[in-house]
């Protein structure tokens, strides 16, 4: 049973990110990247406010995956960065944190092109 409340905080939180995506999308003029740009801003800013931190141990994965996570990755990359490094640490540590999942997006974005076949917009 704990299994299954596990899943279900996941899937309602990363749902409620996703919801929140799509009335931006639906209700206002915001193009896909200034959506994108928010949400990895919001996830920033509610890091270092130390509000993201307890919704990533609430809800795991449906906090983490979404693009606030990365975010969230992001300033917590910094934050320790400048902890063990100093003033470099501010430029490095974010990249460093979130390495893993840029390479990822890479490799997994260039194995869809190879496979995908382009077609011109209409």
């Amino acid at each position: 049973m704990a299994i299954f409340t596990e899943y279900l905080r996941v899937f309602l939180v990363g749902g409620l990110f996703c919801v929140v995506g799509q009335i931006l999308i639906d209700r206002t003029n915001f193009t896909p990247g200034r959506i994108l740009v928010s949400f990895v801003t919001a996830g920033v800013v509610l890091s270092a406010l130390g509000l993201y931190q307890p919704l990533v141990d609430f809800a795991g994965a449906g906090a983490t995956v979404p693009l606030t996570g990365f975010g969230h990755a992001l300033a917590d990359g910094v934050r320790e960065g400048v902890r063990e490094k100093g003033l470099l640490g501010a430029f490095t540590g974010g990249i460093t944190r979130t390495a893993g999942g840029i390479a990822a997006a890479i490799l997994f974005g260039y194995a869809c092109a190879l496979v995908a076949k382009p077609k011109a917009k209409v």
